[in-house]
């Protein structure tokens, strides 16, 4: 299979779609009441990638900045919540922590048709290739050394100390996980699959004690960072959606996973040469980790099971949806083609943890 260009695909902006437009009267409105050195006129276009908050790029004579909102049309009470976003940033921010600039939350939605926030612009590198063509072995390493440090940075901040007490429930994190995804695979089940009713079984009694409690990204991964253009450290850590209070290992362990996925043109790295790449082995990667943040080494291999029954628990639900709606059979197809191979996957890692086969 053909790889992907996804810098080309998922990287800059395009022209507003008709049905993402914005009214720029109302808008202009907000911003001049609610931020901070704002002068029109404003211009926009939207941002290609992949985000289930639509997000814009704002233009003015003097100064860029970006919009994400929530989708229009009725949500789910816990989607697409952008208030979060913004808390998490509104908070990292000042502690020295790379996330943009927050410029005003607008929970009104009468302005736009939906709630969204502004943030500064991140003028800096948007990377999707984990391989990172074009750049030297030492590039890659610098880069990947600054995306794990960055993330231990984040895992050694006091929720509390920075305004983020409340921010989610801080203990049980996995198992709290575990059962809400075994919970909506039953609901979404399509035929049976004993490996992963023996996962559903299996890791609640395995759970490795939870070394501390931190703000967890929940999707930190390569495209969701932006690097500096001029050196390689992060600039902005973005999409805030999936964060909360919880087990820091399962966070870093979820950036983890990208060792054992394909190198398919996106994040994954299995197959590549590491060693001739400059890029970390996973043993080096782990071992910068637990340098930056004095925790006891952690058993990945249950962590990657953990990470793997948590994907498949979403995508069994997306293929569900699928099935039971009016789309494609190819796409019920192509969900369901993916559900087995993350299940056989996480099997594979919990038997290297442990679990009697």
């Amino acid at each position: 299979m053909e790889a992907i260009d996804y810098d080309a695909e998922m990287v800059g902006t395009v022209e507003v779609p008709e049905r993402d437009r914005l009214d720029l009267d109302k808008l202009t409105g907000w911003f001049e009441a609610n931020v901070q050195g704002f002068a029109g006129p404003i211009d926009y276009t939207k941002f290609k990638g992949g985000q289930s908050n639509p997000t814009y790029r704002i233009d003015t004579p003097g100064r860029s900045y970006v919009l994400r909102r929530q989708p229009f049309g009725k949500l789910l009470p816990s989607a697409h919540a952008v208030d979060r976003e913004y808390a998490a940033m509104a908070a990292l921010g000042p502690t020295g922590f790379p996330v943009p600039k927050t410029y005003g939350l607008c929970e009104d939605p009468e302005v736009i048709g939906a709630k969204f926030f502004v943030m500064g612009l991140a003028d800096g590198r948007s990377l999707w290739n984990g391989a990172l063509p074009g750049l030297g072995a030492e590039q890659r390493r610098a880069i990947y050394e600054a995306m794990i440090d960055t993330l231990a940075d984040l895992h050694l901040k006091d929720p509390a100390a920075i305004g983020l007490g409340g921010y989610g429930k801080p203990h049980d994190y996995c198992a709290r996980q575990i059962a809400r995804w075994s919970s909506q695979y039953k609901l979404s089940e399509t035929e049976p699959m004993p490996r992963m009713e023996r996962l559903i079984e299996w890791l609640p009694t395995t759970i490795p004690p939870q070394h501390g409690s931190s703000v967890v990204h929940g999707d930190y991964r390569l495209d969701n960072l932006i690097f500096a253009k001029d050196e390689d450290r992060v600039l902005a850590v973005l999409d805030w959606e999936l964060s909360t209070l919880g087990d820091p290992i399962a966070d870093f362990s979820y950036l983890m996973l990208n060792w054992h996925n394909p190198a398919d043109g996106r994040a994954g790295l299995e197959g590549l040469d590491l060693a001739a790449l400059g890029i970390p082995s996973q043993d080096e990667a782990v071992a910068r980790y637990v340098a930056r943040t004095g925790y006891p080494v952690p058993p990945m291999d249950w962590y990657f099971a953990y990470n793997l029954f948590r994907l498949a628990g979403i995508m069994q639900g997306i293929k569900k949806r699928v099935i039971d709606g009016t789309a494609s059979s190819a796409h019920a197809k192509a969900m369901s083609e993916r559900v087995g191979p993350l299940v056989d996957r996480a099997y594979e890692f919990a038997l290297a943890a442990g679990m009697p086969a």
